[in-house]
């Protein structure tokens, strides 16, 4: 992030007066000798969605994940809730978290919704929803299954309760996986390619459920490549180029008036 453009964000931050949700600073991360992420930046404030596009391979899914301690950045810096994640070098020189408990503690924080749904085979839905918030988070019974069916109904699967995943669509499954995400009460929901595993006519029934979502202040950071929802539902949009921020700024400027060249061919190429 250029230093005008970390001001102008930084600027807009404080004027809204909204807390810092997400923090990363200077992010990198190797896997051998492949460098994907080259010192990215970036931050979301509580009622943000940040849509996160670019090409294959710019490194958007590995942000992401990072974010959620799925991947342990190489060096930088990522603060949830204000708490900088804590991160140490093992005996081969890898980078590992440095507090187990914490990470515990930071992923209780983030709701997570991948591109395959990921719901347990051998759960019920409604047993998907409250697996975490019983087992892990340690919410009694009656007081989960009263969430989950309250979330099945905001997502539209109040009658899918008892459905097992392989009984359900894919557009089904990612519901149920956004309601299992949203069960634990996240702070920031991250969304990694949301729709990318759907058939096209099931797309639609989880956008509007995302964008429900945005409408309510929901604090969001979303890696998408469906730009026309990225367009209509993002507070910021950061384009992503070969594991760096290339452009970033207000949905009305990326795609109305983009300034990189290299953003300019991105958006002509998906038109």
């Amino acid at each position: 992030m250029s230093d005008s453009a970390s001001t102008s964000l930084a600027t807009a931050e404080t004027q809204n007066g909204a807390a810092e949700a997400i923090h990363i600073e200077d992010l990198h991360k190797k896997f051998g000798q492949l460098h994907v992420l080259k010192g990215v930046s970036l931050s979301a404030r509580d009622g943000d969605v940040v849509a996160i596009i670019g090409g294959s391979g710019s490194g958007k899914s590995t942000l992401l994940r990072c974010i959620n301690c799925l991947e342990n950045p190489t060096s930088g810096i990522i603060r949830v809730n204000g708490e900088e994640i804590k991160l140490k070098a093992d005996s081969h020189g890898h980078t590992v978290p440095a507090d187990r408990r914490q990470i515990e503690r930071i992923r209780s924080k983030l709701g997570m919704v991948f591109q395959n749904f990921n719901l347990w085979s051998h759960m019920t839905l409604l047993e998907n929803v409250i697996e975490v918030p019983v087992h892990v988070l340690g919410i009694k019974r009656d007081a989960a299954v009263a969430t989950a069916e309250a979330l099945l109904d905001r997502v539209g699967l109040a009658d899918k309760r008892d459905v097992y995943p392989a009984f359900m669509s894919g557009g089904q499954q990612q519901r149920g996986a956004i309601a299992r995400a949203l069960a634990i009460q996240p702070r920031v929901m991250l969304f990694d390619e949301p729709t990318s595993a759907l058939d096209p006519e099931l797309v639609g029934e989880v956008l509007k459920v995302i964008g429900d979502l945005a409408e309510e202040g929901r604090t969001m950071i979303l890696v998408t490549h469906e730009m026309k929802f990225a367009r209509e539902v993002a507070t910021h949009v950061v384009y992503l180029y070969n594991g760096l921020v290339e452009e970033e700024g207000p949905p009305e400027q990326i795609f109305g008036a983009p300034k990189s060249d290299r953003l300019k061919q991105f958006i002509s190429n998906i038109h």
